[in-house]
């Protein structure tokens, strides 16, 4: 179709949402379970699976996307009147509004994951604009995605079709859920982002026993460093750094890995002045006002009256000569990380301590390989020193082992990791336990 506006011919492409999908409506035999990823089967991120079983019940979990320069997106899914968001990071959430949007969907989580929801995509939306990357979804789209929002407390079972289900503590972040769905004789546990160890912010996640088991397998044939060992190493380095009279600059991710930070660094008892900025202190009074869902609440309220807040320009000059910054973007793509970092790379006494994963395509992956970063735009030296710390909340090789042993499910289905030799390692372990391993592509049905 094409029509003129403002002199200038606009050509719009008129669809019925979710025509365009690959996911096979066709009926389903008696006893069987349909499962179809829409992304995240093969990948970490980008996380979509549609459930459907021969009573016509359907459920999709997640609808995420990666924000890369471009962003990579989930294929497009069917009619789905419901959709279960396991957590509030971006790969899992990012492209909710568009289920609305498109079919009306309600969109089903925690409280704290609710509240944090809202925050963003808000930021999504900005982030889009700025750089000009393609989103599926607008303002209308968000504003209605948050009237559909329904919240549900931990262990409580919800009626839906033929099948219940609930949410069940998954550690990795707070707010955090794994899913247990009832299908008749059947059950499924749909594990989301675990950690099966205590975290600062969270309790781990427990196992329970399961027929099916949906299994992330982001750290699948790898074995992270032992928690207070890294903890160890990182206090250990702030104090080489601030003993010489440098600034930390540690960029965190807003959501739960700052939290993280602040609290090792209150726990060390050591003489520091740590200035906390980004969105991670909006964040943070979100868990705040979520005790349930916090391990200790009333130690980060004293974190947070520890820590200095940056809310200002004045604060964040008064930041520069701090003896750590906590902030974001935990991947240097942006945020106030940008603005400090360009300040602080004159003084060789500085240095960055890197608490997680760096992508590739992201600044910080551009700052370890080359020593540079884009920043305002300008390509510029940075002549620091850079450590890295693993201080990831995903379960290891070990835990994802250790976990699928003790759900004794038939059938494990590998999803949101890379197929690489590291889940061939998970995958032959879990056979060797006599479970069924699964490994599905994206834009396929299953049958079980």
């Amino acid at each position: 179709m094409t029509h003129w506006s403002h002199g200038k011919i606009v050509h719009m492409v008129l669809y019925t949402p979710g025509s365009t999908t690959n996911y096979d409506s066709s009926p389903i035999e008696e006893g069987k379970f349909r499962y179809h990823f829409l992304g995240g089967g093969p990948e970490v991120g980008n996380v979509g699976c549609i459930l459907e079983d021969s009573s016509g019940t359907r459920l999709q979990i997640d609808y995420g996307f990666v924000p890369k320069k471009p962003p990579t997106y989930p294929e497009e899914g069917p009619p789905v009147s419901d959709v279960i968001l396991t957590h509030s990071h971006i790969d899992h959430v990012g492209l909710a509004p568009w289920v609305v949007a498109s079919h009306g969907a309600k969109l089903h989580c925690t409280e704290l994951t609710a509240d944090v929801l809202e925050m963003i995509w808000r930021d999504t939306y900005k982030v889009s604009s700025i750089e000009g990357q393609p989103l599926p979804w607008d303002k209308r789209d968000l504003e209605e995605a948050l009237d559909q929002i329904v919240t549900h407390p931990f262990d409580e079972w919800v009626e839906h079709g033929d099948w219940k289900w609930r949410f069940l503590p998954a550690g990795h972040i707070p707010g955090a859920a794994m899913v247990e769905i009832q299908l008749g004789e059947r059950n499924i546990l749909w594990s989301g982002d675990i950690d099966t160890r205590t975290s600062p912010c969270v309790v781990g996640a427990k196992p329970i026993k399961s027929d099916i088991l949906f299994l992330e397998s982001t750290y699948a044939g790898r074995e992270q460093p032992d928690r207070e060992s890294e903890v160890q190493r990182f206090l250990e380095r702030v104090v080489e750094v601030v003993e010489r009279g440098g600034t930390c600059l540690i960029p965190s991710f807003a959501n739960g890995r700052g939290q993280d930070m602040l609290r090792y660094l209150w726990e060390s008892n050591l003489d520091l002045d740590v200035h906390y900025d980004g969105m991670g202190k909006r964040i943070l009074n979100h868990y705040l006002n979520h005790p349930d869902y916090i391990r200790d609440v009333d130690v980060f309220r004293k974190i947070k009256r520890w820590a200095r807040l940056v809310s200002s320009k004045s604060d964040r000059k008064k930041a520069i000569n701090a003896d750590v910054i906590v902030t974001t973007s935990g991947m240097l793509d942006g945020g106030p990380a940008h603005w400090y970092l360009n300040r602080l790379r004159h003084d060789q006494r500085n240095a960055i301590l890197l608490t997680g994963y760096q992508a590739e395509g992201s600044g910080g992956r551009q700052m370890l390989d080359d020593s540079r970063l884009k920043i305002f735009g300008k390509l510029v030296d940075i002549n620091l020193e850079v450590d890295q710390f693993s201080f990831s909340n995903h379960a290891d090789n070990p835990l994802l082992v250790d976990f699928a042993k003790q759900v004794c499910a038939d059938d494990v289905i590998l999803f949101h990791g890379n197929r690489d030799d590291g889940q061939e390692l998970l995958k032959n372990e879990l056979e060797n336990e006599g479970m069924t391993i699964h490994q599905p592509e994206n834009c396929q049905s299953y049958l079980l």
